[in-house]
């Protein structure tokens, strides 16, 4: 689950905000208390309540005391802006300067744009995870019944 290459506290808030851009959390749905995610996930519970007050401080969760941690009303906005413009940033001009650089004309690279739009339109779209969505409050499923591990 956990990688090596950043802290894993980094890698909490990245799977959130994933979860929060993929539809597989909404707005102002409840996510996994700290305590939760790091029995789930068997970590310190202090790293994951670093990985989530980082996403309190950038406004993409929100507490609602004495209930738990949820998804902000503007997250999913907030997160695609900030990825659009890192996407343009780190991906579309790095390759456009390398198109440049090694002669590809500009319409070759808009048709191969559109021939891969074209297909993964038609692939099978992948269903989204809830690993991060918090159990029933009526107790009808504990962390392990819902992702699968009971």
């Amino acid at each position: 689950m956990f990688d090596d290459r950043s802290p894993i506290y980094l890698q909490i808030a990245e799977q959130i905000k994933n979860d929060i851009v993929t539809g597989a959390l909404a707005e102002d749905e409840q996510v996994m208390s700290t305590n939760q995610y790091a029995a789930f996930y068997r970590i310190n519970p202090a790293t994951a309540a670093k990985g989530f007050a980082q996403l309190v401080d950038e406004g993409v969760l929100y507490k609602k005391r004495g209930i738990g941690m949820f998804v902000s009303p503007n997250a999913r906005d907030l997160l695609r802006t900030g990825r659009r413009d890192s996407f343009f940033a780190d991906v579309v001009d790095p390759m456009i300067r390398e198109a440049k650089a090694i002669g590809v004309p500009l319409k070759d690279v808009v048709q191969h744009i559109r021939r891969q739009i074209v297909s993964a339109d038609s692939a099978p779209a992948a269903r989204h995870s809830a690993r991060h969505r918090a159990p029933a409050r009526d107790g009808a499923g504990s962390p392990d019944a819902i992702y699968g591990d009971a």
